[in-house]
């Protein structure tokens, strides 16, 4: 029996002793980047995430938009700017250097001041839309631009917008 218990003994410890498994730290990490939770913080209108597009596909949903139609969806995508002086619109990138002019249903909400660079799923209607100068000038305004850059806008603009009824903020890990 002691020859057993000897054996025994010897097993665990060469068990225990033995050299733990190499693993691949970059398959770590994208699992640990799958399994990460993503909390939001609510504007506007509750929505459910219904599959929103990415920014890419967006901006590739705008180019098929015709006339006066507007398309009812939602979208990720990151914050470019926002108002600096109420939070009463922010613009979207997209792919290709575009961007998405995003205002809120009925001014009934505003978005902090300080998230360009966050991420935010935008719920609502896309559209295209011709900005007038005088409405350009007082985006640029209200985005804190020079009096040059102001006076220097001198042709109306045809531009991708969107009619939020609801948006969630991406909250940053650690907040």
């Amino acid at each position: 029996m002691k020859v057993f218990n000897v054996l025994a003994a010897a097993f665990v410890l060469i068990v225990a002793c033995k050299e733990a498994p190499k693993t691949d730290k970059n398959a770590d990490s994208i699992h640990e980047e799958a399994t990460k939770v993503v909390t939001y913080n609510a504007f506007g209108e509750a929505f459910e995430q219904d599959n929103p597009l990415l920014a890419g596909a967006m901006g590739t949903q705008y180019q098929n938009i015709q006339g006066s139609d507007s398309l009812k969806t939602q979208f990720t995508a990151k914050v470019k700017e926002v108002c600096s002086k109420k939070g009463c619109w922010m613009r979207l990138e997209l792919a290709d250097g575009q961007e998405a002019m995003v205002r809120f249903k009925d001014y009934g909400f505003f978005m902090p001041k300080n998230i360009a660079g966050s991420t935010v799923v935008v719920n609502g209607k896309a559209f295209v839309t011709t900005q007038s100068i005088e409405e350009l000038r007082h985006y640029a305004e209200d985005a804190g631009k020079s009096e040059e850059e102001i006076a220097a806008i001198t042709e109306p603009k045809t531009s991708y917008g969107f009619l939020a009824d609801g948006v969630l903020l991406e909250v940053a890990q650690g907040e």
